[in-house]
């Protein structure tokens, strides 16, 4: 369901237009279809791929990468590791996306359709602190490139942009690479990242942002060559609005010639949400400096380089209100593609059946006190508005100690759900752990829950504040204080269902969850 009503339906739209955690989005035009990536950090599947018709309404069509590389790495939470910043094109009848791992390097995928199959990940470019690149084939030149950016915290290097000539089957790099902007020396400019490269006009153009993502701002750069020199403007800042930080996305035109930019916001718990803005070129130098090389226009974003929060639809055919999934009954067992593990899965964790509802492994782990640490946890992005999530659990597991519930996920977190006592008495319990915190400790007084089933509620308000509930079958009764939700470092808070055991031989059984629900509230 639609938790939040980007679509306005009297033909214009509200920002955010994805009020979710679709972190470092980059889009691409192919027809009449609109093609979305964003990071997925450590989770699994990585590389989210959504579809929209008109830039407003999106729905999420699969996944490029079904498990992050090296296998062995990802066996174990990576939350803020793996994916980021992808780049999305098409180029030579193939999709094409580009990320770094700031441990690894650059990577590379592809494939005929947005659904694949995609291609097993390429490293292009081997190296710590790589990141955000961004690759652009030159139809005027027949020349390849590549822009990337770089982490300090891996390779003490920020703050700049390295080029280079890449080959046109996009597996290698052509050369040792030039820096090609340098952040340092542009005055008031710092943490210049997530360079998106085009070709407009003559120019090459590198849309990226500066100043931090709480802060900052989205700059672009132009140069007549793709090594430089190039000149650079901020061209959307936060201005008087309540959109902090508007920065890091990528630029869009449509069949009839309007141009639109996709772009985050970060908003603490809730992540980095989406926002549209109109965009336009001016007729010249708009400054009036006369600073620009040989004249052209520049970019201008949303309303006049401020974000807009209401605005006119793109001038597309009208399409049918929808946002990304969240509910689910899991047919057969089956989970939709909204959710991700919080690393690579392993079989058994999720057994297909012939009814309705998800059946999970309780997973014997060391870790079962702390949801960071178990890769086992189902996931999906908390939204960016009020709402209520509910789910009804049945515990199956037998063994001492099983557990299973529905968590509120980030660097601190709480849950709420079952678990069996030594006596063999099923208890509703309600525990959580502050970001400090090495083990979960009980936030509310365990319940008996003789019949092993009950059905679980979080109610997340304005600014991510949850209170819990649970129904066992005398009415939904609140449970413990109010949780604050928090993010990781890169990443925001993520519902979750998991199912564990403490560590032992042989199988512990198993939970059932059914009709996950979020409602807007």
């Amino acid at each position: 369901m639609s938790l939040h009503g980007a679509d306005l339906g009297d033909g214009t739209y509200r920002n955010p237009v994805l009020d979710a955690d679709w972190s470092d989005p980059d889009v691409v035009r192919v027809g009449d279809d609109y093609y979305l990536t964003a990071s997925s950090f450590g989770r699994a599947p990585g590389l989210p791929l959504l579809h929209s018709r008109d830039l407003v309404n999106w729905t999420l069509v699969g996944h490029a990468l079904p498990a992050l590389e090296p296998a062995g790495r990802f066996a174990v939470p990576r939350h803020d590791c793996g994916v980021w910043a992808p780049s999305l094109r098409h180029h030579d009848e193939h999709f094409w996306i580009f990320w770094g791992d700031p441990d690894q390097g650059i990577f590379q995928v592809n494939a005929p359709e947005i659904r694949g199959p995609w291609t097993a990940p390429h490293l292009v470019k081997e190296g710590k602190g790589l990141i955000d690149p961004c690759p652009l084939w030159d139809e005027e030149s027949g020349e390849a490139y590549l822009v990337h950016a770089w982490a300090r915290s891996r390779s003490g290097i920020k703050n700049r942009f390295t080029g280079h000539r890449m080959h046109p089957d996009g597996t290698s790099l052509l050369d040792e690479g030039k820096v090609i902007v340098d952040g340092d020396r542009i005055p008031g400019w710092f943490t210049l990242e997530g360079p998106k490269l085009y070709r407009h006009d003559g120019w090459f153009w590198i849309f990226a942002p500066a100043g931090g993502v709480a802060t900052g701002w989205q700059g672009a750069f132009r140069s007549r060559a793709f090594f430089g020199p190039y000149e650079g403007r901020s061209v959307l800042e936060q201005g008087d609005t309540d959109v902090n930080g508007p920065h890091q996305g990528g630029w869009v035109r449509t069949p009839s010639g309007e141009d639109w930019f996709l772009h985050f916001q970060q908003r603490g718990a809730y992540g980095r949400v989406v926002h549209l803005q109109p965009m336009r070129w001016t007729d010249g130098d708009a400054s009036g400096s006369g600073e620009a090389e040989s004249g052209g226009g520049w970019p201008v974003l949303g309303h006049e380089g401020s974000p807009v929060a209401v605005h006119r639809k793109p001038a597309l055919p009208p399409q049918p209100a929808v946002a990304p999934a969240t509910d689910d009954d899991f047919p057969g067992g089956r989970y939709g593609r909204q959710w991700q593990w919080t690393a690579n899965p392993q079989d058994g964790w999720a057994t297909q059946h012939s009814g309705d509802g998800l059946r999970l492994a309780c997973v014997r782990s060391a870790g079962a006190h702390d949801l960071r640490a178990v890769p086992n946890v189902l996931t999906q992005r908390l939204p960016g508005s009020p709402c209520a999530a509910e789910v009804e659990l049945r515990l199956d597991g037998a063994e001492p100690g099983a557990r299973a519930g529905l968590a509120v996920l980030g660097d601190a977190f709480a849950w709420i759900g079952l678990e069996r006592d030594a006596d063999g008495t099923v208890r509703l319990v309600h525990r959580f752990a502050e970001s400090v915190a090495e083990r979960e400790r009980d936030a509310a007084r365990p319940v008996p829950v003789p019949a092993g089933r009950v059905r679980l509620r979080i109610e997340a308000g304005p600014g991510a504040r949850c209170r819990f509930a649970h129904d066992a079958g005398a009415g939904l009764r609140r449970s413990g204080p109010v949780f604050a939700a928090t993010p990781w470092r890169w990443v925001g808070a993520l519902l979750g269902l998991f199912a564990l055991a403490p560590e032992g031989p042989g199988q512990a059984g198993a939970a059932v969850f059914t009709h996950f629900r979020i409602t807007p509230s």
